[in-house]
């Protein structure tokens, strides 16, 4: 994959405690209607946490003051349309009194577990990313 051919995207996979851990995941309102935290397309002069907060932002309406970010972070590369596309997830916990706002991009959003919201993703690669920040967060307590 040369660089500059690559897609690049960057999202939050955001949880809360409630008591126990989930996983906010929101529903695309086009194509096959798939599961996804909120995430989006970097926009030039921007660097992937940038894009991550603004996407959050503009998808979820939860403002960076909403999110307590970890030091964990994840990149995951497959094909859209031919495409090579690289999403990196940055692990974030929600406050307490945020709430999520939907945007025009999505139908529907959900609070999950790990093995629910793995249900609903449907991408192994997303299923990984998600057990990978459960078993971070599961060794972080």
């Amino acid at each position: 994959m040369a660089g500059s051919d690559v897609v690049k995207a960057a999202g939050f996979v955001i949880f809360r405690r409630q008591p126990v851990l989930e996983y906010l995941l929101m529903q695309a309102s086009y194509g096959i209607h798939h599961w996804t935290p909120p995430k989006g397309h970097v926009e030039k002069g921007e660097d992937l946490l940038q894009t991550a907060y603004r996407e959050t932002e503009e998808e979820a309406g939860i403002s960076k003051n909403d999110l307590l970010l970890t030091n964990y972070s994840e990149t995951i590369n497959y094909e859209v349309n031919n495409k090579p596309k690289a999403v990196t997830y940055y692990l974030a916990q929600l406050a307490d009194d945020a709430s999520v706002k939907l945007s025009h991009e999505h139908q529907d959003f959900k609070w999950a577990n790990l093995e629910d919201a793995c249900v609903l993703v449907n991408f192994p690669e997303m299923q990984k990313v998600l057990r990978n920040c459960d078993a971070f967060l599961q060794s972080d307590k």
